[in-house]
């Protein structure tokens, strides 16, 4: 099989496409032919050598993906020729086949794209982990989604609207305004004007955002604090480096800064995501965005593309 291939961290050109063994499963293990792999940003940072937690070299990366099922062992409930979407993987998705954990690979509905179903895993396990689990988010709370464009941002907005919320989201190009505009009723605003924090804070008669989510903590997180309303949380999903803020922004309105890492979520938790996510398709509340589609072999332009800070839905790579 082909697939990505890393043998030392460094910049996007380690990313190489080669020839592999086609896995075999074991028991409790799905064999996933994949269609389309989703593109993490937290993958360019572990390719990099930039992470908390390193694989071996050499890894195939990847742990989102959507395709059909191949081959099972042991006893798991899903038959060949079976259209799934994957949440994590063994041997890495980047790749035409991808052996998965059972309960790793969920059932993908018919009317879902391949690469609609790559979208799903990190994004939308991302937003119902902040909105759901690590706050508990009420309806009719005001939410500012900061940078809420791409993958995970589009994902919150969806769950967001879906619970009640009202929605102001920002996002760093037109085309991106549209498509947080288009999620119905949301405000979408220019996160490129330097006064688009206050235009937020004005849309809530100045009294406040009671959740922000933020996106990219190094550049806004001192910002955010001046927007909360009193008891607001902002809910750091997204940073690339160090942010100094004045504490007493956040003692001013008794407000509190939580951190979110998906992956850190209980096998419970996990499971309970999953379910949300199922719901919210059946009910027609999720629709994943898949704004641009690539080649396998084009991984290392990909992973310098998904760095850019104008996201647009998911990125996905097509084996």
């Amino acid at each position: 099989m082909r697939a990505i291939r890393v043998h030392e961290f460094g910049d996007p050109d380690v990313l190489r496409l080669e020839e592999l063994p086609t896995p075999s499963p074991v028991d409790g293990e799905v064999l996933v032919r994949i269609q389309a792999a989703g593109v993490n940003p937290y993958e360019t940072y572990v390719r990099s050598g930039n992470y908390r937690a390193l694989p071996a070299l050499p890894y195939t990366p990847g742990v989102d993906g959507a395709g059909v099922v191949v081959q099972t062992a042991g006893d798991v409930p899903l038959e060949a020729g079976a259209r799934v979407y994957v949440s994590d993987s063994l041997s890495g998705t980047y790749a035409e086949y991808a052996l998965c954990r059972a309960e790793d690979v969920h059932p993908l509905p018919d009317d879902l794209s391949f690469a609609q179903g790559a979208a799903l895993g990190v994004p939308y396990a991302t937003a119902f982990r902040t909105l759901f689990q690590r706050d508990r988010v009420r309806r009719g709370e005001l939410l500012l989604v900061h940078g809420a464009s791409g993958a995970v941002g589009i994902a919150t907005v969806q769950f967001a609207l879906a619970a009640g919320l009202t929605v102001v989201g920002t996002a760093g190009s037109g085309a991106g305004r549209e498509l947080v505009a288009a999620q119905g009723g949301v405000l979408a605003l220019d996160h490129n004007d330097t006064d688009h924090l206050a235009q937020a804070y004005r849309q809530t008669g100045e009294r406040g955002f009671d959740v922000v989510v933020e996106l990219l903590a190094n550049v806004n997180l001192g910002d955010d604090l001046t927007a909360l309303a009193r008891g607001g949380r902002v809910l750091v999903v997204g940073s690339r480096g160090p942010v100094e803020i004045t504490p007493r922004d956040l003692m001013n309105v008794e407000g509190s800064i939580l951190g979110v890492m998906a992956s850190l979520s209980t096998a419970q938790e996990t499971a309970e995501t999953h379910a949300a996510i199922a719901s919210g398709l059946r009910d027609g509340v999720l629709r994943p965005v898949v704004g641009r589609e690539m080649s396998l072999a084009e991984a290392p332009r990909a992973h310098r593309h998904i760095m850019e800070r104008h996201a647009l839905g998911r990125l996905v790579l097509v084996p």
